[in-house]
């Protein structure tokens, strides 16, 4: 950027601590001719090899120089896939060089989905990310396979419901008894406490001796009321009861996706002076809340993105007739620098290869951006695809 550059310098990586780099050869680079050269000034692009701690949006110096360049912004990703190996027992070696491939390019991003249970990558565009698993199949010898992205759905209840789960098990010596009473009912914020609730023409009062909130890491909230009285449940097995109910919280009775926004009310049940243990009421209450989900109205909730396209003017219509075709809301649209700007609400589930589709649409004269909106119930029809293809899938297992 300033001064001039020749074989053999010392510079130091101020990002990285004065790391200490030698540039050992010098290349002008068209495509796969490298051109050697003896030194670069300021202003031409030029590479070297075999840097040792300098990476992408590193700044190197001479000796004596602190300067830092700003770290370059990146565009967030437009387009995401799942990825595994070809070859079973290859997934360590997968997350080697996708990592590799991060460092080189940030706009690659890896996750790794434990709630998926697959590795996604974001990239810029379907090409973007042909172009990786081209590197990795014929650089890196890795043979890779592209596949659709599951989507985070979440699942969460409508209205209020009553269940009691008894485990009981007796195989020589001591057994295993546990006895769980639940009401279930959708949690919202500043909701009044539990005072009474009716099922089946019977009341049922709660007591609430004691509330707990539990910010969920996957977004929403379950609230844990302990409204035991007379002590038919002993307070040490309440954890218990906690575990089993965040074990079924994570997956949701539905899809097996996490579960939301619940506030349940434990108000009675039955323990044995020498059977009940932990893991009795552990499994007591998370059956009872099995059962108890099932009756309060479920629904599958899916991850609703804001959308911005940039669209010239005479391929505006053909567009809004692609989003309209995605489920699209669209709240908006005005003019910029030559552009039909369109705002929208898109589920995530409907943006699948949706950059390919937009740059086909336009001529790739288009763009867009989208980000995390909020999540909304899926429509009836999808929902019961949804509960299908999960009941296919658990037959399989």
């Amino acid at each position: 950027m300033s001064g001039k550059i020749t074989e053999g310098i010392d510079l130091f990586n101020t990002t990285n601590r004065d790391a200490k780099e030698r540039l050992a050869q010098l290349f002008c680079v068209a495509g796969n001719t490298r051109q050697k050269v003896t030194e670069l000034v300021a202003g031409d692009i030029g590479a070297t090899v075999k840097l040792k701690e300098t990476k992408t949006g590193h700044t190197l110096n001479i000796k004596g120089v602190d300067f830092e360049f700003a770290p370059v912004k990146y565009p967030n990703s437009k387009f995401r896939t799942a990825i595994k190996p070809a070859s079973e027992g290859d997934e360590e070696k997968m997350g080697e060089i996708l990592s590799r491939m991060h460092e080189e390019d940030p706009t690659i991003l890896v996750e790794y989905s434990k709630e998926l249970k697959q590795v996604i990558v974001h990239g810029q565009g379907e090409f973007h990310l042909t172009t990786m698993k081209w590197r990795m199949e014929n650089i890196d010898k890795l043979a890779v396979e592209f596949i659709n992205p599951k989507i985070p759905y979440r699942e969460t209840i409508t209205k209020q419901a009553r269940a009691d789960y008894r485990h009981k098990k007796q195989s020589g010596g001591a057994g295993q008894f546990g006895e769980v009473h639940m009401v279930i009912e959708p949690y919202y914020e500043g909701m009044p406490a539990p005072t009474v609730y009716k099922f089946g023409g019977q009341e049922y009062k709660m007591n609430v001796r004691d509330t707990k909130e539990i910010d969920l890491s996957w977004g929403g909230k379950l609230i844990f009321c302990n409204c035991i009285v007379g002590g038919v449940i002993d307070a040490r097995f309440l954890p218990a009861i906690e575990k089993g109910l965040m074990e079924k919280m994570e997956e949701g009775p539905l899809t097996g996706s996490y579960a939301r926004d619940i506030r349940i009310c434990v108000y009675d049940g039955k323990m044995h002076p020498v059977d009940s243990n932990e893991i009795s009421f552990r499994l007591a209450g998370r059956n009872a809340f099995r059962l108890a989900f099932k009756d309060a109205g479920p629904k599958i909730l899916e991850p609703i993105y804001d959308i911005e396209v940039r669209v010239p003017s005479d391929r505006m219509g053909d567009v809004m007739s692609d989003l309209q075709g995605r489920r699209a809301m669209i709240e908006g649209m005005n003019s910029e620098k030559g552009f039909e700007i369109i705002k929208a609400k898109v589920p995530l589930k409907e943006m699948n290869k949706y950059s390919t589709s937009l740059s086909s649409i336009t001529g790739g004269r288009a763009f867009y951006t989208m980000s995390f909106s909020k999540y909304e119930k899926v429509p009836p029809e999808i929902q019961e695809q949804l509960l299908a293809a999960y009941e296919a899938e658990q037959k399989e297992e």
